[in-house]
């Protein structure tokens, strides 16, 4: 009997536990939570960033399956306009996509302006290039391909070998499946500005004491150019200067 009267008096207990915090909960302020941004409304660089580009051109700008961002010289030699016009339009013909809505991408025109200056204040550095005479964005004559190779064998060579097929120092750069995925421009950026973060040096790294002239850049990517496949992918070389690289 004296079990039953606890075991009653221990359910009351209880149950006047939950009356008091039920009460409680009535009188909290209900808990408002933050409402989930809606995609064209994010306006952070870094989100921007992260979520559209950080897959091609690596963390931070640091370059991965395309080269790097965060690379004053890049940066020096070209415009922001230039910059935006490729985010919002991509490169036709390589795996550069548009991501402006007007052109079938995701983002606004003001999420485009936030990455396209975030870039060049983060990364960008006006002075680097101070004493230099670089080249100039783009090519302002046509290239000679005879001329080209005789560039590309005086700068390039030592690294991607003579025909550019590649040596334990740097990789193919005229196989087919690298030159079907570039541009003419992407080439031309590639031997300007290099590839810091592969350790491959910029124009005037190659040869100490003698950088690349304006023209001669032009006919190393007219010489490139030349070796692209009419129709690649019809099939590819059979040949994988990847796999064989010249010694």
């Amino acid at each position: 009997m004296k079990l039953m009267r606890i075991s009653a008096l221990s359910a009351l207990g209880v149950l006047s536990l939950l009356v008091l915090d039920a009460c409680s909960t009535l009188n909290r302020e209900p808990r408002i939570d933050p409402e989930p941004v809606a995609p064209s409304e994010v306006s952070g660089f870094g989100i921007l960033y992260a979520q559209n580009c950080a897959g091609c051109h690596g963390a931070e700008g640091r370059g991965g399956a395309s080269f790097a961002l965060a690379n004053p010289v890049y940066l020096a030699i070209v415009d922001e306009t230039t910059i935006r016009n490729i985010v919002t339009n991509g490169v036709q013909g390589t795996s550069m996509p548009a991501f402006a809505q007007r052109a079938g991408g995701m983002l606004t025109e003001q999420q485009i302006d936030v990455i396209t200056a975030g870039i060049f204040s983060r990364w960008g550095r006006k002075q680097v290039l101070d004493g230099a005479n670089p080249p100039s964005y783009a090519a302002k004559a046509a290239g000679n391909v005879d001329r080209g190779q005789v560039a590309f064998r005086t700068y390039c060579a030592s690294c991607h070998g003579a025909d550019g097929g590649g040596t334990s120092k740097g990789s193919a750069i005229t196989h087919d499946s690298f030159l079907a995925l570039i541009s003419d421009q992407g080439l031309r950026t590639i031997v300007i500005t290099g590839r810091p973060e592969l350790g491959a040096p910029d124009w005037r790294g190659n040869i100490p004491g003698h950088p690349m002239t304006d023209q001669e850049i032009t006919d190393v990517v007219a010489w490139l150019a030349s070796r692209r496949a009419q129709n690649p992918g019809q099939p590819y070389a059979t040949f994988n200067y990847a796999q064989h690289p010249e010694k």
